[in-house]
């Protein structure tokens, strides 16, 4: 037996003083409301109404219940209400501040298509992280190692000028022992600065002796630019943002970095209900996808694709008097 219906229909047969009309504004049918009202009857094991042709007049043992029937009904409503309210109010997720603004516009529609308001924080790592520890998120976009990832996105180095090489390699930014120019850094933005992309990174501008300066990180993403612009550097990045940015893109010789994406929820919470209903949603926002075959600026080659012609193995060590191709 359904408590709640049944208490419905008795209360509001009880105040109407006939079943017909009761059952008319509970919004169910006479019958529906007399089935109702028969079992719980059957229920507390005594009868709550004398039935007259007419009316419906309520037992002393029904006057004595309906108190108790009145507070049941109300609580419910109550209930209905708040957990009204809770699903209209808006989830607020911390999310990559790399993120785009027509990708952060293109999730917050596929949410409401859900029936979800999104209220998005957008943040650096470090900060996505404190907003869930303190709780001040219903969930975060977190940044971790690519093998505990649930979303990936590959990065390599942007240039100002289009490389006639498949890949980049780092090597090749070593400085000659004349050369007069300012040494070309890989400038990491600030969605990047984290362990398990600066530090292979670092390792591997040790072991290739480019200078620690070659590999530097950048207060924000339009500094960073900036000086790819002006001083031909690099920009480790996405495919897609170095498409945003009028930027070429390469993979990066020696090894694949990649940015990692997991959901992260403050303590009692549960990640795996926002990943379930808004997982492709976040996934097309990150940009978690293969790198596209073309883009503004021609090809832009994975190891898997086709490449234009050019140097597809690092150049020797100590490096030849004539300089391998670079970016």
């Amino acid at each position: 037996m359904d408590l709640l219906a049944a208490s419905r229909a008795f209360v509001s047969v009880s105040e109407h003083g006939g079943f017909t009309v009761g059952a008319a504004a509970a919004g169910m049918s006479q019958p529906v409301a007399s089935r109702r009202v028969a079992a719980l009857e059957e229920h507390v094991g005594e009868r709550l109404f004398e039935r007259t042709s007419r009316r419906a007049v309520l037992t002393p043992f029904g006057r004595d219940l309906l108190p108790a029937a009145r507070a049941l009904v109300r609580a419910a409503d109550v209930l209905l209400h708040e957990a009204e309210t809770a699903r209209r109010r808006p989830w607020r997720i911390a999310v990559p501040a790399v993120c785009a603004t027509a990708a952060l516009a293109r999730l917050v529609a596929d949410a409401r298509v859900l029936g979800i308001a999104l209220d998005l924080r957008p943040a650096p790592p470090a900060e996505r992280q404190e907003l869930v520890r303190a709780g001040r998120v219903r969930a975060a976009v977190l940044a971790v190692p690519p093998d505990e990832a649930v979303w990936s996105v590959p990065l390599g180095a942007a240039t100002a000028t289009e490389p006639a090489v498949r890949r980049l390699w780092l090597e090749t930014l070593r400085p000659g022992r004349t050369d007069q120019r300012p040494a070309r850094r890989l400038w990491i933005q600030p969605e990047d600065d984290v362990p398990h992309i600066r530090d292979p990174l670092a390792r591997l501008r040790d072991a290739t002796g480019l200078r620690p300066a070659q590999l530097a990180t950048a207060t924000d993403l339009t500094d960073a630019v900036a000086e790819v612009l002006h001083n031909d550097d690099l920009l480790l990045c996405s495919p897609d943002e170095a498409a945003r940015l009028g930027l070429h893109w390469r993979p990066l010789g020696e090894l694949s970095p990649a940015r990692g994406f997991a959901l992260g929820a403050p303590d009692g919470g549960d990640p795996h209900t926002t990943t379930t209903r808004l997982g492709r949603a976040l996934a097309r926002c990150l940009e978690a996808h293969d790198v596209p075959a073309s883009g503004p600026h021609g090809p832009e080659p994975t190891a898997d694709r086709k490449a234009p012609d050019g140097p597809c193995t690092p150049p020797a060590s100590p490096p030849p008097p004539t300089p391998p191709p670079t970016a």
